[in-house]
């Protein structure tokens, strides 16, 4: 990100120890790597909080998406003789293959044989 060298480093070492003086340097020091330490975990913080958002918003776009067939409303539409509101599409899909997992082989066959 910053294109910070050893030699600018060092001299911001030296200035540091000029203006604050050896004693105090140390403690000086340490204050700034927590500061920084906890900049860093606040940063990571929030790219995961922005990464999780992304993903839901992914989720909830590929979620509509299937919702929005029509082809699949018309399917449903075809078989059921109704239309359907955009919130009944999935449960009338999921309704209509627990009803049909427990019909014979042989009543599907009829079912398509009457479109």
């Amino acid at each position: 990100m910053f294109d910070i060298g050893f030699t600018e480093i060092i001299l911001v070492f030296v200035v540091a120890l000029l203006v604050v003086g050896p004693e105090r340097l140390p403690r000086i020091a340490r204050t700034a790597g927590l500061w920084v330490g906890k900049m860093r975990g606040f940063v990571t913080s929030v790219k995961a909080d922005i990464d999780r958002e992304l993903a839901t918003e992914e989720l909830k776009k590929a979620l509509a998406k299937q919702a929005a067939m029509p082809e699949l409303e018309e399917l449903i539409d075809g078989v059921t003789g109704e239309p359907l509101q955009a919130g009944e599409a999935g449960a009338a899909a999921q309704a209509d293959s627990l009803q049909h997992s427990g019909d014979s082989a042989a009543e599907p066959a009829e079912h398509d044989r009457q479109k």
